[in-house]
């Protein structure tokens, strides 16, 4: 039978401190002083370890400090590693900056702008990493590269004397919605989807730069896209969905009640009853032309009991916060964004339909303005 391990012969100096250390406050050093004077009056390994609850091979590890420190095994050390080596090494931080000079479109990625989780997955899907890591590793990898992570900021602030009572308003209809199921809250708004606009909200740089500089894009003269696409956006909270009709010309009165006549008509065919809309003071919100279709259809739905009514809402002044589909619009574009060519009309829809997941309509027309005899 091979021999177990044993700790060396005490002193009797050795033997009255362990002693001493069973009464310390400290649960470490009593199991330690527990597990050492076992071995003392011979008792095996395997044996202590069943007493004190304990592996063997941890019983025998304490045993093998107390060999080689003495009772200096008795104080608690780091449980850090003596040696630290970054997930990503040299090799790898000069590939990650190859990386990071290119598009993530070039790695399948439907985004033309990075974020440390995108990069984290295709530092995973190249290889770089056999797992996927998280985005503070990437970060310091950056930061070992000599790169930083900027990002504009904007504080801005509503002139409206009324925001406190508009904003009331908003959050009374927000209620209402989620007291009533057969009512539906809906953020409207407009915008334009330009195609020499770069939005880029922060990008990798070198530490001493300023950021990256974007150089401006030109349209031929014999494109025969827009310049800019207008479009008209509901986003619907509550039923988790977003629906949006591009606009061949500019929004308008008549284009706006267009939109409305075809919103109205889908939620009327999910059972709906009343349409709570919170928008924005533009022009083609606020004219007489929108305000009387509006009326004459609460009238024609109060009269006929079919259809659905709306209830508006208008915002504060300048408060693009209290409008939910606002940051949609900017999480968009970058997303859509191409820093160094001009993206075709078609395409900047098909990108706009597949990053919102929407259903492709045709989209609605500017009439033509009336000559005046």
């Amino acid at each position: 039978m091979q021999p177990f391990i044993q700790i060396r012969p005490l002193t009797e100096e050795e033997i009255e401190q362990l002693k001493a250390g069973l009464r310390h406050s400290d649960s470490f050093v009593v199991r330690r002083c527990q597990i050492l004077l076992a071995s003392h009056r011979g008792e095996p390994p395997s044996q202590i370890a069943r007493e004190v609850g304990y592996t063997d091979q941890g019983i025998r590890n304490v045993l093998k400090a107390f060999n080689q420190q003495g009772l200096a095994c008795l104080q608690r050390q780091s449980t850090r590693p003596h040696t630290i080596h970054p997930v990503l090494g040299e090799p790898e931080l000069a590939r990650l900056e190859e990386i990071l000079h290119q598009s993530p479109r070039v790695y399948g990625k439907p985004q033309s702008y990075w974020t440390l989780n995108r990069v984290a997955e295709v530092c995973f899907e190249q290889g770089l990493t056999s797992y996927l890591v998280s985005d503070e590793t990437i970060r310091k990898a950056v930061r070992r590269l000599g790169h930083s992570w900027r990002r504009a900021k904007r504080w801005i602030k509503s002139p409206d004397p009324a925001y406190a009572r508009k904003k009331a308003a908003r959050d009374r209809l927000i209620r209402l919605a989620e007291q009533h199921p057969e009512w539906v809250l809906g953020y409207l708004d407009q915008t334009w989807w330009s195609r020499l606009t770069q939005t880029i909200g922060y990008t990798w740089e070198d530490a001493p730069s300023r950021g990256l500089h974007l150089e401006s894009l030109t349209i031929s003269k014999k494109d025969p896209d827009p310049k800019a696409l207008a479009c008209y956006g509901l986003l619907l909270p509550l039923l988790d969905d977003l629906w949006l009709r591009f606009v061949q010309g500019r929004p308008v009165s008549a284009v706006t009640i267009e939109f409305l006549a075809w919103t109205v008509e889908r939620l009327q065919a999910r059972g709906k009853k009343v349409l709570l809309l919170i928008w924005d003071n533009a022009r083609w919100h606020t004219s007489q032309a929108v305000k009387a279709w509006i009326q004459a259809h609460n009238l024609r739905v109060r009269q006929t009991g079919e259809g659905i009514r709306i209830v508006c809402c208008f915002l504060p002044v300048k408060s693009p916060w209290l409008n939910p589909i606002e940051p949609k619009w900017l999480h968009g574009k970058r997303a859509i964004s191409e820093p160094d060519r001009v993206l075709s009309a078609q395409e900047i829809q098909e990108r706009v339909w597949a990053y919102y997941g929407c259903e492709r309509i045709d989209p609605l027309v500017q009439p033509k303005p009336k000559k005046v005899p």
